[in-house]
């Protein structure tokens, strides 16, 4: 299925995570920040911070001496051996994290083989996550998550998608013009948050991101009651600045 959005900020954030980690691991014995800073090219703020990233994530590891040295998550992640259940661990407690620091219900979403998956979340009683009283899968139109997985596809893709499931009206607010709907999902910047108030349903409202690696369409969402609409797009950026690690852990 291709393509058509853009890079966004947790792609090149995860990009230069990449190279910094190409580089702790080619070096076994370990390697300093000030090579790291001459090796990779970054300067010394943005590498700080990635630095910082990766060791709370658990890819890297600094020694007494002060070197970095590869981690337990970047070991057991690398491995063939029982990965997908390494990825989906290491995953699911990314998402607890976000939850946490973000303060809303966290959803990780695939679209695979035509349909909108929900994969992952991370819910608790004060973060409590979506009631699904529509099925998500014949629901894209409506919610954040299915209007971000379409935004990615390209206009075949997306017709293909709301010719199998229509755009059935699930609140006053739904758009169920399926013109409309194409219009406003072409026109959506791809790094701009994607937001559904009360589209899917009455007395919530979600917000999500892409998040692609390689040729897979995947999102990262939030959800909130309604009465917390005021820290919708608040939160929404929270999201979009944390979800690197995600993207991070996909490309491995």
């Amino acid at each position: 299925m291709a393509l058509t959005h853009e890079p966004t900020a947790p792609y090149h954030s995860a990009q230069d995570a990449l190279r910094v980690l190409e580089t702790v691991a080619g070096r076994a014995s370990g390697v300093t920040d000030a090579e790291l800073a001459r090796r990779t090219g970054l300067g010394t703020h943005r590498l700080t911070s990635l630095l910082r990233m990766l060791r709370r994530e658990g890819y890297v590891e600094q020694t007494a001496d002060g070197a970095y040295v590869t981690g337990a998550v970047l070991s057991r992640l690398g491995s063939a051996h029982d990965r997908e259940q390494a990825l989906r661990e290491k995953l699911q407690h990314t998402l607890d994290d976000l939850r946490e620091s973000v303060g809303a219900a966290i959803y990780m979403s695939r679209y695979v083989d035509g349909e909108v998956l929900v994969t992952q979340c991370a819910e608790s009683p004060a973060t409590p996550a979506v009631h699904e009283w529509v099925d998500f899968r014949s629901s894209a139109h409506a919610s954040a998550v299915g209007k971000s997985l379409l935004g990615q596809l390209d206009v075949n893709g997306r017709r293909d998608h709301l010719a199998r499931h229509k755009t059935a009206r699930l609140t006053s607010r739904t758009i169920t013009s399926e013109k409309l709907l194409l219009s406003r999902l072409d026109a959506h910047p791809p790094t701009v948050p994607v937001l559904d108030l009360q589209e899917y349903a009455v007395g919530t409202v979600c917000a999500a991101v892409p998040i692609t690696a390689g040729s897979a369409v995947g999102c990262l969402a939030l959800s909130l009651p309604v009465e917390h609409a005021h820290r919708l797009r608040q939160a929404a950026d929270r999201l979009n600045k944390g979800a690197a690690p995600v993207l991070l852990s996909l490309a491995i």
